[in-house]
């Protein structure tokens, strides 16, 4: 290698950690990336797939994809297998692969899926960080069939550099998830040392007033006071149960239990299967379930509740009913409530699926599905 290319590699390589070094967004760090590295490299076409524990890959960055890979919104991309992640699945593609066929292309081809525009191959980059593996870049351009040596070394190079940057991106998610429970958890305290206490003392000072007092006018409004401060107490203590759940630590199923009783609910719960939930989907499935079991205190004009837990190495079924008035609900059209919504949202967020189910006089029951 010459001096010059030398000095072209450094720079290209200075370049990319600069846009590696920028930002917490994984999908816009990554198409940035490749971009730039097809602009710098000449290549033309580029992919990036994210691979889970479970060998189910994630399309999260791509640049000029040819139009066959491109229709039906990359579904060729997105589903199905392939020669390159079952190399990486197998523990065969340990750095950077000269030039490989790509299936996905061939399939189209076979199909007449659309315009290929002359590209057949591929080279394809493990991503990774020490032990930790993360997904494969692949590159390509029109009718190329061969990659040098020192084309492969750079890639490897822009690889180990994406792999480093996914593992601070996943490190700086966990420590701002981390802050964020904090933080909850000293608010939570806030309100019950301040909040909380101010209102229990305004609740027997408004019994004590009760008391006290002969005449009945006054007798009533502190009645009315101590009504209102009990209320606010009952949605002050909801409010820190949602901050910071007691309980939680001993499952999922017995916090919302707890939380249940707490409403002043009657719950039956059902669970089949265990497994380990991560973080993420724990903290979604709480929080679904404390609005499910509000609902169904505020609206469902009935004190009875039934929770189905169901867990398994793929993922998790929660199903929460009631046998109450219910509503009119027509799938065909929007949510009605923002509840609703912020439910279905968090279950979506995690790639799963909600369905609600609600007729008048029927009660109301919302099932949740989270894989993982």
């Amino acid at each position: 290698m010459s001096v010059e290319a030398g000095y072209e590699e450094i720079g290209i390589l200075k370049e990319i950690a600069e846009l590696l070094n920028e930002g917490t967004d994984t999908k816009a760090v990554l198409s940035g990336v490749l971009k730039k590295l097809l602009h710098v490299t000449g290549l033309q076409t580029g992919w990036i797939f994210l691979i889970d524990e479970h060998g189910e890959h994630q399309l999260i960055a791509d640049a000029a994809l040819p139009p066959a890979l491109v229709n039906n919104q990359k579904q060729r991309m997105c589903q199905g297998k392939c020669w390159c992640v079952n190399k990486y699945n197998n523990r065969q593609l340990n750095k950077a692969s000269n030039i490989m066929e790509c299936k996905r292309i061939e399939e189209a081809i076979e199909e007449d899926a659309g315009e290929t525009c002359g590209l057949t191959h591929h080279a394809t980059v493990p991503l990774r960080a020490g032990q930790e593996r993360f997904g494969i870049l692949n590159v390509g351009a029109p009718n190329k069939t061969h990659f040098e040596k020192n084309e492969l070394a750079l890639l490897e190079a822009v690889a180990y550099q994406i792999g480093t940057a996914l593992k601070r991106i996943k490190l700086t998610q966990r420590e701002q998830e981390t802050a964020l429970v904090a933080e909850r958890n000293r608010l939570a305290r806030d309100l019950h040392d301040s909040v909380n206490q101010l209102l229990f003392s305004l609740s027997l000072t408004a019994r004590a007033g009760v008391e006290m007092t002969q005449t009945d006018e006054v007798k009533q409004t502190f009645s009315y006071i101590q009504d209102l401060a009990q209320e606010a107490l009952g949605e002050m203590r909801a409010l820190i149960w949602q901050l910071r759940p007691q309980g939680l630590e001993n499952g999922l199923v017995s916090a919302l239990r707890s939380y249940a009783n707490m409403l002043g609910l009657s719950i039956e719960t059902t669970v089949t299967g265990a497994a380990s939930i991560p973080g993420k989907v724990e903290e979604a499935l709480w929080r679904i379930g404390q609005e499910a079991l509000a609902n169904c205190k505020k609206h469902s004009q009935t004190t009875a509740a039934a929770l189905f837990f169901q867990a398994s190495k793929d993922g998790v079924k929660m199903t929460i009913k009631d046998s109450g008035c219910g509503f009119h609900y027509d799938e065909n059209l929007e949510i009605p409530s923002l509840g609703l919504k912020n439910m279905k949202a968090r279950t979506e967020a995690l790639n799963g699926t909600f369905q609600l189910k609600s007729k008048s006089g029927s009660g109301t029951e919302i099932n949740i599905q989270i894989p993982f």
